[in-house]
């Protein structure tokens, strides 16, 4: 059996794990977007700003929470307290997974405003694989349901 500091690393790497599958990139594609056509429009970028993409709440981070801190609180006391003790640990670690994934699982991000020529402004948020500045000539991906924005 694992002891705490197992399983509270075990949760750790799976919120880290599952911030790493996010799709936000303008340079990631999924297997599903491979091979397809996407239309593609030339913009200049009219601005971009700094975002903050929030985290993942799942059940996965409160269930393990709750199971390392229900596993914690069991070694309260003994008896009517042992049992409080797993309750009270169950819910406040649930409460920590929770709040642990959501936080490694947040992503940085750039919101991109594009002018197209015919004077139709967009904005797309995306990951800051790449650097874009006001003025630059851009292309505008759109298929599948995604638009990226990429030199």
């Amino acid at each position: 059996m694992l002891n705490i500091r197992e399983m509270i690393a075990l949760v750790l790497a799976a919120a880290a794990l599952a911030g790493c599958a996010s799709g936000l990139s303008g340079s990631t594609y999924s297997r599903d977007q491979a091979r397809q056509a996407e239309d593609v429009r030339m913009a200049t970028v009219e601005s971009v700003r700094e975002v903050l993409i929030e985290g993942t709440k799942s059940p996965v981070g409160t269930t393990a929470g709750a199971i390392v801190g229900g596993i914690a609180g069991s070694n309260v006391g003994a008896g009517k307290g042992s049992a409080v003790g797993t309750v009270l640990g169950a819910v406040t670690g649930g409460v920590v997974g929770s709040a642990i994934e959501e936080g490694a699982t947040r992503q940085s991000a750039m919101e991109i405003t594009v002018k197209f020529d015919d004077g139709r402004l967009i904005a797309v948020t995306q990951a800051g694989d790449e650097k874009f500045r006001p003025g630059d000539r851009v292309r505008v991906l759109t298929g599948s349901g995604v638009t990226r924005i990429s030199h």
